[in-house]
């Protein structure tokens, strides 16, 4: 784990939905936590014995309706993905009392606060950024709309806050279990005014939507800023050995760490920015690898990918035992 970690203990659990629970975690010396702005997340370290080191990445909410949480507390939201993978290990092992690390709040999407009017679109889990861009935009009587999207209403965690807050200025969307009622957002696009900025975080299918219905009415892309949902790790990965030809070092990689995390906690330093696959900063040249290239990225083309020898190691990954990388 990192130097500069935050030591943090969990001092309140709450059942959000079947699937969701919030965290609030407390320093653990009781003093100020770093601040954050809308749009911010933490980097969550813990550890399982089934899997090792895990790294998990969870919005920052920063309170509950109009009421900040108080300087020693950060509030995320974990949705639980599968038994054995890191969001099970959470939920399963996280009590009142447990001890864990958190990064300092980082923030790759930063909401504008010069924006003449804001339009917030969440889907599913994606509500978490937005709903602290959605505290944030009511308590500053600015213009905004917000959508949130899911197929069930009953697992869409905040569901009652975002209608609270956001009073008729926000609306709920469900498409139903078998998304046959997708939201438009071509239209919803459509209807806004000139200069309105859209943040929208969800799932990829629904990011690469409004980016689409954005292109296609001739937008700006700078208006269009978004984060995608990711559920973490793919239910086959598997961890592997990173070994790294300029210092000849052999670190391990679990099956629930990215490689750039793995690298970032054994002290290695290596550029990087998004943590998304979107920058272009983290790709690292393959020289040897015995499985397959999994590629996650937004950055790389397909004749990259094809190639095998270059890799975006904060998301991408083998399905091998052993990869060589020029670092």
């Amino acid at each position: 784990m990192a130097k500069n970690n935050l030591n943090v203990v969990v001092a309140g659990i709450r059942q959000l939905t079947p699937r969701i629970r919030e965290y609030l975690l407390r320093s653990q010396d009781g003093g100020a936590l770093p601040p954050f702005e809308p749009g911010a997340h933490v980097e969550l370290h813990t550890e399982s014995p089934v899997s090792g080191p895990i790294v998990r990445h969870y919005s920052l909410i920063g309170g509950a309706g109009n009421w900040d949480d108080t300087p020693d507390i950060y509030r995320i939201a974990v949705q639980r993905e599968d038994r054995q993978r890191g969001s099970a290990h959470i939920h399963d092992t996280f009590a009142i009392g447990t001890t864990l690390q958190v990064s300092h709040p980082k923030n790759h999407f930063p909401l504008d606060r010069r924006d003449s009017k804001s339009l917030l679109i969440a889907g599913g889990i994606g509500i978490t950024p937005i709903l602290s861009m959605l505290r944030s935009l009511v308590r500053r009587g600015r213009n905004f709309e917000m959508v949130y999207s899911g197929r069930v209403a009953a697992d869409m965690a905040y569901r009652q806050d975002v209608l609270r807050l956001g009073a008729g200025n926000a609306r709920i969307h469900v498409s139903g279990a078998d998304s046959k009622n997708l939201l438009d957002l071509r239209a919803l696009l459509a209807s806004q005014p000139e200069g309105a900025n859209v943040y929208v975080c969800g799932p990829a299918p629904m990011v690469k939507a409004a980016e689409q219905a954005a292109q296609e009415l001739g937008w700006d892309p700078s208006r269009i800023r978004n984060e995608l949902f990711s559920s973490g790790p793919g239910v086959d990965d598997v961890a592997f050995d990173v070994e790294l030809k300029a210092s000849g070092r052999r670190i391990h990689v679990g099956r629930d760490t990215s490689i750039l995390d793995a690298l970032t906690a054994a002290g290695v330093h290596v550029l990087s920015d998004c943590r998304r696959g979107e920058c272009g900063l983290c790709p690292l040249d393959v020289l040897d690898n015995d499985g397959q290239l999994v590629h996650r990225d937004r950055y790389l083309d397909e004749e990259e990918r094809a190639s095998g020898k270059t890799l975006c190691i904060c998301v991408s990954r083998t399905t091998g035992s052993r990869l060589v990388l020029d670092a």
